[in-house]
């Protein structure tokens, strides 16, 4: 071998050590940093001598996966806390505060007033527990709007987020296509792009296709094209306050609702799918519960006209509005009962009324009065009648999940046990979700990510070449010294 050509292998294999060098010491600055890979440079063998060609370790199929239990995680996670919420307010029949407990309350008041009807204090103390119940009720109705509204700002915050998001995701991935285009080095661009696509895995549940040149299209879980060469407009109006039976509006991606029961390509995982869940769907089931709960004790204390021509029937102990009718018995005319049920007037202390009229009847007039009291202070048979009207079997909307038919007492447990089992199960499926994402990370990090100890050794290794490399070349270097030496 001629003294040239070691000097040129030397200097290559010193260029490609000094490469190689480099892309260990990249590795070991970012080891802590999560969202980078593990860069490979890698010698390919060619007429010039070796050069040195710079890719990263990379699962598609994991990363897919991790990017996929994120968006379940982050679900799981805003329908827990909006659950929880909801469980620690007014869900817990032990809760002296909950609606379950003051019926409980209000239904023993009651059997006390039957007994003894001529005591005006125990009467007076079956109204106020009626009070409370409806105060309750009320109490419950608004935690419910109140947590919707939390729910709608989240997913506005969520929706702003996504667009930074997304028009970050286009700098990225504009800057991989030109390092790729170019034969340039665009393991570090793809890596920004991974990091930013993560965070976008965690608002919305997230497909991410690649073309040429390293292009990326992202589709959201339901089909949604949400990037294909420029981010799609993501929109949202919010709603500042919630009242019964209110709608909140949808989230719209390039024109086409996402989220809503008339989605034709509705999200299944991400922020924004859970807190629409708990919005939509978790918290209307349960108001819709609370409703037909006062709907229920509005029938059940009704007066009825004793005096013909009879009239109809109107609200008794608990009353709704001021236009003195009861309210339709379906799904429409109990919208939003129990955020304005109360007591009747009439019967309540604080504004002049009567107490005795809840022994005798006649909130409405004498002609609602019952006739079998007469005045008579002992008279218990109008107060057995409402504690049986209590009692009495309700028909109940399927769609409640409580079941088809239910006694108020009953309704109201089983709607507080309805909602710790729906927080019960959200907890176990957040844990779930968060255990499997931790594992994704995991086996991804073992794929793609770095190892100190390994980077450590083959530093060792590359310096060992690089002095060998240098050794050859000062040997070189002596021996033109002597060649030309002896020439000279």
């Amino acid at each position: 071998m001629g003294l040239s050509v070691a000097l040129n292998t030397a200097r290559t294999s010193l260029l490609a050590s000094s490469n190689q060098l480099a892309t260990t010491a990249r590795n070991v600055a970012g080891a802590n940093d999560p969202g980078y890979s593990r860069k490979i440079a890698t010698l390919i063998p060619g007429s010039g001598g070796a050069t040195v060609t710079i890719t990263r370790a990379s699962d598609a199929a994991l990363y897919a996966r991790t990017l996929s239990a994120s968006s379940d995680a982050a679900r799981g996670e805003a329908l827990l806390n909006g659950l929880t919420q909801l469980a620690q307010t007014v869900g817990d029949t032990d809760d002296p505060t909950s609606p379950a407990a003051r019926l409980t309350r209000f239904q023993a008041a009651l059997q006390a007033a039957a007994n003894q009807p001529n005591n005006t204090a125990v009467v007076r103390d079956a109204v106020e527990a009626a009070k409370a119940l409806a105060g309750s009720l009320q109490e419950a109705a608004e935690t419910v709007h109140a947590s919707r509204a939390e729910a709608d700002k989240g997913i506005a915050d969520s929706v702003t987020r996504l667009n930074d998001l997304l028009s970050r995701f286009d700098t990225a991935n504009k800057a991989v296509i030109r390092a790729v285009s170019n034969n340039a080095d665009a393991t570090d661009a793809l890596d920004d792009r991974d990091r930013i696509l993560t965070a976008i895995s965690q608002e919305i549940g997230v497909t991410a296709v690649t073309r040429g040149n390293g292009d990326v299209a992202l589709y959201t879980d339901g089909g949604v094209t949400l990037f294909d060469r420029g981010p799609r407009a993501v929109t949202f109006a919010s709603t500042t306050a919630f009242a019964g039976g209110s709608k909140g509006n949808a989230v719209v991606i390039d024109g086409v609702p996402v989220t809503g029961a008339t989605s034709p390509m509705p999200l299944s995982s991400g922020r924004i799918a859970g807190l629409a869940a708990l919005r939509d769907q978790t918290a209307v089931t349960y108001e819709a519960q609370l409703d037909t709960l006062a709907g229920g004790l509005i029938a059940a204390f009704a007066e009825t006209d004793s005096v013909p021509p009879l009239g109809a029937a109107k609200p008794g102990l608990f009353t709704v509005g001021s236009s003195g009718a009861l309210p339709a018995a379906n799904a429409a005319g109990r919208t939003g009962l129990a955020s304005r049920i109360t007591i009747n007037a009439a019967v309540d202390p604080d504004q002049q009324g009567d107490v005795s009229l809840l022994r005798d009847g006649g909130m409405n007039g004498t002609d609602y009065a019952d006739p079998a009291g007469g005045g008579d202070a002992s008279y218990n048979g109008h107060l057995r009648g409402l504690i049986s009207a209590l009692a009495g079997t309700l028909t109940l909307d399927p769609s409640l999940g409580l079941g088809t038919a239910s006694d108020l007492p009953s309704l109201a447990a089983a709607s507080a046990g309805w909602l710790e089992t729906q927080r019960k199960d959200a907890t176990a499926s957040a844990s779930y979700q968060k255990t499997l994402l931790s594992r994704a990370n995991e086996a991804l990090s073992n794929v793609a990510g770095v190892n100190g100890d390994d980077e450590t050794a083959l530093a060792l290794q590359l310096e060992r070449s690089y002095s060998a490399s240098a050794k050859i070349i000062s040997v070189i270097d002596d021996l033109l010294k002597a060649f030309l030496d002896t020439v000279r």
